[in-house]
C-alpha cells in the first residue's frame, strides 16, 4: 500500500519525524510506520525495544500529546506502528506548526497558519476583530440598501427599518466585544481594500485566451460589488436577443440572469479572501468563466456541488448577511437552482472545477448560435445543417447529402470540419458513422 493522507512509512527512526506526527495530529490523524520502505514493505527496525520505550515519552514531552505506539513482529522483521489521533487543539513541534495534506506534510506559515489557528478555536477568518474602526466609518447608503432588500426578501422584519446601525450590526453578529468584525468592513465599509487586499472584482472580454479586448474593475463593499458586477455584465458584456410580443419589446439574454447572479453571489460570499487576489470573470463569445481563490470543504467534489447538499459557508458571517437580503440560500439549494435555470434556458449545465485554490465555474451559451457559428468561419451549408438537425441531435452523412444535394465527399469534408471545431462528435466509422451534437465542451484553462 502506498502512502496516503493517513499513512506514512519510514525505514528508520529519526527525531525529526516528530514533525510527521505533529502533521497527523493537526489534520485527520494517521499512522506512522517505522521499519517499512516507501512501498510499505517491511524492512525491519533496529533497537525496537528501546524505541518502544522512548517514543511515547518523546511524543508527550515535545508535542504534548499521547500516541499509541505498538511493536509488531513478523517473519520479515519487526516494525513499529505509531497511531496518532486528530487533536482538538493546535499541536506544535518546537514552535513549528505542521499539517498533513494528501500524502505530504507542510509547515503552516503566514495566512495559512492564521486560518488553521482560527479553525482550531472554532472561529472563521471573517469573524476576526478589526480595531480602530467605528460604525460611523461605515457607509450609510449600504445600511439603507441592506434594510430595504432584507425586508423585500422577507428575511428581515420591518422593525429593522428603524433599528440603529449599531443594533443592526449586533443582531447580525458582526461585532465582537465592541469591535467590528472583518465581515462588517467587507459588507459596509466604503473601501474594504484598506483592510483586505484584493477585495474587488475584475471583468474582461476576451477574443482568445491571450487577446483581451476590454476590461473593468469593480470596487466598493460586497453589496456594491454584487450589484455593479451584475449591471456591468448585462449591459456591457452579455448580449440580449430582441424580440416582440405584440407591441412589447422582449429582451432575452444569452445566459439566464438569475443563474449568473447566483454564481456571482456565491463567488463573493464564499471566496477565500486570504489569497489577496480579486475575483476574475472572463467573458468570451461562447462562454463566461468565473474564477475565485477558494477551495471545497474536505471530502466534497465539484459534482457534489450541483446536487442538493448541506450549507457549508467559508465565511459564515458574510454568508448570513447575504442570506438575509436574499442573495444566497441557507439550505445548499442555490447551485441546484442555478443548474435548473440553465436547463430551462436550453443552455448546457455549468461546469465546476476545483483544483487546489483554483475554483472555476463556467457557463456556456448555446454554441449552435448563428452569430457564433459565423465567427468560427463555417460556410452557410454547415450553419444550416447544425440549425436544421439540432432538434434531432445527430447527423448522418446520407442525410447531409440529401438535404443539400451534395456528393458524399463534400458531406464528409463538411462534417469532419465540424468535428474538428468541437461542434459535433463522430461515433463509428465510414458509412455507419453518426455525428452527435456536442452541447458540453471541455473547459479551457
Amino acid at each position: 500500500m502506498s502512502e496516503t493522507q493517513n499513512i506514512e512509512y519510514k525505514s528508520t527512526w529519526r527525531d525529526e519525524f516528530l514533525r510527521e506526527i505533529c502533521g497527523f495530529a493537526n489534520a485527520q490523524g494517521g499512522t506512522l510506520f517505522i521499519g517499512k520502505d516507501d512501498d510499505g514493505k517491511i524492512v525491519g527496525v533496529k533497537n525496537s525495544k528501546r524505541l518502544l520505550e522512548d517514543l511515547p515519552n518523546k511524543i508527550t514531552t515535545i508535542l504534548g500529546i499521547v500516541a499509541d505506539v505498538n511493536l509488531h513482529e513478523t517473519e520479515q522483521g519487526e516494525y513499529i506502528e505509531i497511531v496518532v489521533e486528530p487533536q482538538p487543539n493546535p499541536v506544535n513541534y518546537k514552535g513549528e506548526y505542521h499539517f498533513r495534506s494528501g500524502s505530504t506534510k507542510q509547515e503552516l506559515k503566514g495566512m495559512a497558519l492564521d486560518k488553521f489557528l482560527l479553525k482550531k478555536q472554532g472561529r472563521h477568518w471573517d469573524s476576526v476583530q478589526i480595531p480602530n474602526v467605528s460604525v460611523a466609518d461605515l457607509k450609510q447608503e449600504s445600511f439603507d440598501f441592506f434594510r430595504k432588500q432584507g425586508v423585500k426578501s422577507k428575511r428581515l422584519d420591518n422593525n429593522v427599518l428603524t433599528d440603529s446601525n449599531e443594533l443592526l450590526l449586533d443582531n447580525l453578529k458582526l461585532t465582537d466585544n465592541g469591535h467590528l468584525k472583518r465581515a462588517a468592513l467587507l459588507l459596509f465599509h466604503p473601501d474594504p481594500e484598506k483592510f483586505v487586499t484584493g477585495a474587488y472584482v475584475k471583468i474582461g472580454y476576451f477574443e482568445t485566451d491571450s487577446d483581451l479586448i476590454f476590461q473593468d474593475e469593480i470596487h466598493g463593499n460586497l453589496f456594491e460589488q454584487v450589484e455593479k458586477t451584475i449591471d456591468f455584465l448585462f449591459t456591457k458584456y452579455i448580449k440580449a436577443l430582441i424580440s416582440y410580443e405584440g407591441i412589447y419589446r422582449v429582451e432575452t439574454y444569452e445566459y439566464p440572469k438569475e443563474a449568473i447572479r447566483e454564481a456571482i453571489h456565491n463567488a463573493i460570499a464564499h471566496r477565500d479572501y486570504t489569497g489577496g487576489m480579486p475575483i476574475q470573470i472572463s467573458v468570451y463569445k461562447d462562454k463566461i468563466m468565473i474564477w475565485n481563490y477558494g477551495e471545497l470543504p474536505n471530502g466534497w467534489t465539484s459534482e457534489y456541488l450541483l446536487e442538493k447538499h448541506s450549507s457549508h459557508p467559508h465565511n459564515p458571517d458574510i454568508a448570513n448577511a447575504f442570506f438575509r437580503i436574499g442573495y444566497i440560500e441557507s439550505w445548499g439549494r442555490g447551485m441546484d437552482k442555478m443548474k435548473n435555470q440553465c436547463i430551462e434556458a436550453n443552455i448546457p449545465v455549468p461546469t465546476i472545477s476545483a483544483k487546489g485554490h483554483d475554483f472555476w465555474i463556467v457557463f456556456r451559451k448555446d454554441i449552435y448560435f448563428p452569430e457564433y457559428l459565423k465567427d468560427l468561419g463555417l460556410n452557410e451549408r454547415q450553419i444550416d445543417a447544425l440549425l436544421h438537425f439540432k432538434s434531432k441531435g445527430e447527423i448522418v452523412n446520407s442525410e447531409y447529402q440529401a438535404h443539400f444535394n451534395v456528393a458524399e465527399r463534400t458531406a464528409r469534408y463538411d462534417l469532419t470540419d465540424l468535428v474538428e471545431k468541437n461542434l459535433l462528435i463522430k461515433i463509428g466509422d465510414k458509412k455507419s458513422a453518426k455525428y452527435i451534437f456536442a452541447d458540453k465542451l471541455p473547459i479551457k484553462q
